[in-house]
């Protein structure tokens, strides 16, 4: 009898020897951090950001030619392993974290199938890449708020000249720039630390640059620090000062680095949030958040208070001129979406460059040289235009959905931070996965 059950140990520990093991989620994440890097030496915008280990950085030299079959594969094959990992056992956040790896290594896939010539639609594209669907929108919806825009604003004859000549008066000087940016960031910040205790270490450097086709820019450089830039090849107005500040700083994207960082990173030792692959689900959480950031650290009014009572005064205009100025530019805001389906045409092939620069000096009311330099913006990141303003959108509802309404901002506060610290994704904000 002790033979048998010797033997039957025996066998069963050898079939659990041969039993395929499930793969580590870490290992798995290594593999990726490594694809990610490799793939950003063919794409100068494809890594935005990596600050973890030096060894995982390619030791190679970048082929001739895009090894896409090959960078295709191993993508694929991450995910096949991804859907192997045994779960049980698993906290919501680590649910969360294999979620968002799946999505990840789909949206790299896809990634270096558009860099290899293939073709998506523009909303085949935002799913791939960006885990959600735009809404449609035919132009024709936003020519009642031009009308309405049209009435509001002084003089007559073409709406886009009128609005540029009346905007002209709200651009910041360039000798000015750099204290009401620096004031605007630092009232971003302070209301920021009143409620998340950051890292004491954590700050940022502001430089102003040129040759761009965006207008700011956040280049987190790991251990807490940012590089942001502001780009001045055309007018900055007033209200870009907090914009800017908040959505590249505080509570932005300088915020949402430092916590994923200090918790996710060092708190945990996921090493994939080390690196920052740009067209992928992360970074509609994070062009979305940062843009509703801009409102939760300044709710209701007190943008425009704050403006009036600072900004407007440095800069050297009328504080009593806000009043009109935000009326018309509340109407203006509510045609953002048009910018998408420009987008959409251009990219489907329904226009060229030259009828889509037309489109947003009529929809956006962009003068000449700012609706080019959005349509080389939209050509270089194409469809991740739709993470700021539907972003936007899908944090705000989130958000409120769990309380942070405008009458309880300190629930907001909360509900932001717990956002911004989590792998989240579209999907995942709506309950999907």
């Amino acid at each position: 009898m002790k033979s048998f059950f010797t033997l039957l140990a025996a066998v069963f520990l050898t079939f659990c020897t041969l039993q395929p093991k499930s793969p580590s989620l870490d290992s798995i994440t290594e593999y990726y951090v490594r694809l990610v890097l490799e793939i950003g030496q063919y794409d100068g915008d494809f890594v935005d950001a990596y600050y973890g280990p030096q060894e995982w950085k390619p030791q190679a030299a970048k082929l001739d030619s895009l090894p896409a079959k090959s960078f295709i594969n191993r993508a694929a094959d991450l995910i096949l392993q991804c859907g192997k990992v045994d779960t049980s056992g698993f906290e919501q956040i680590e649910k969360l974290r294999l979620s968002l790896m799946q999505k990840q290594l789909l949206a790299v896939k896809t990634k270096v199938e558009m860099m290899a010539g293939k073709s998506f639609t523009f909303d085949e594209e935002a799913q791939l890449l960006y885990d959600t669907r735009p809404p449609h929108f035919p132009l024709g919806h936003f020519d009642k708020l031009l009308m309405d825009l049209d009435s509001s604003l002084p003089g007559k004859g073409d709406l886009s000249k009128r609005f540029n000549a009346y905007a002209k008066n709200f651009i910041i000087p360039k000798d000015k720039l750099d204290i009401v940016f620096k004031t605007a960031i630092a009232e971003a910040r302070k209301r920021t630390i009143s409620h998340y205790n950051l890292p004491p270490e954590e700050n940022f450097v502001l430089e102003f640059v040129t040759g761009k086709s965006w207008s700011g820019y956040n280049y987190y450089q790991g251990k807490y620090q940012s590089l942001i830039q502001i780009n001045t090849d055309s007018p900055i107005f007033i209200e870009r000062a907090l914009d800017l500040a908040g959505h590249e700083g505080y509570p932005g994207h300088h915020v949402l680095n430092v916590l994923l960082e200090q918790n996710l990173v060092n708190g945990r030792d996921w090493k994939e949030f080390t690196v920052y692959p740009l067209f992928s689900p992360t970074s509609l959480i994070a062009e979305g958040s940062a843009n509703y950031g801009i409102r939760v650290a300044f709710p209701g009014e007190e943008k425009i208070q704050y403006e009036k009572d600072v900004l407007f005064p440095l800069a050297g205009f009328d504080p009593e001129k806000t009043g009109q100025y935000y009326a018309i530019q509340d109407i203006k805001a509510k045609l953002d979406y048009a910018g998408n389906e420009v987008a959409r045409k251009l990219l489907n092939g329904e226009i060229d460059s030259e009828r889509a620069a037309k489109l947003l000096e009529k929809y956006l009311l962009m003068a000449p040289g700012r609706a080019q330099q959005r349509t080389r913006f939209i050509e270089q990141y194409r469809s991740y235009v739709i993470n700021y303003n539907l972003g936007k959108d899908l944090v705000a509802a989130y958000i409120k959905r769990l309380g942070g309404t405008a009458d309880h901002p300190a629930k907001r506060w909360e509900i932001f931070e717990e956002l911004i610290s989590k792998p989240y994704t579209a999907s995942s904000m709506a309950g999907q996965d």
